[in-house]
């Protein structure tokens, strides 16, 4: 009996030893998700400084209005200097 509980006990013991050199599943999990992250922050970086340049723009304008017709306007706080009368037609329509 105890030569089957001393063998049982070294069988045991020798799995245990064999795993702690293998990285753990869980250290392979976070390795990969760093380098998702890193690679998904490379990828997102040009589009992300694209949305904090239309943010610091959005001080140019006036708060939405809703007509009564249910058309929203966004007005600039000041105009632009391109003179409006260029886009106009000649029967009076504007090209949009």
């Amino acid at each position: 009996m105890r030569i089957l509980s001393l063998i049982l006990a070294l069988c045991l013991a020798f799995p245990a030893h064999a795993q702690d050199d293998q990285p753990q599943g869980r250290d392979l999990m976070g390795e990969a998700l760093r380098l998702f992250m890193k690679g998904l922050m490379a990828e997102m970086e040009p589009a992300l400084d694209d949305l904090g340049n239309l943010l610091d723009n959005l001080d140019a304008y006036h708060p939405p209005e809703v007509l009564p017709n249910g058309d929203i306007i966004i007005r600039r706080k000041t105009p632009l200097e391109k003179d409006l009368e260029d886009e106009i037609g000649e029967e009076g329509e504007v090209e949009l």
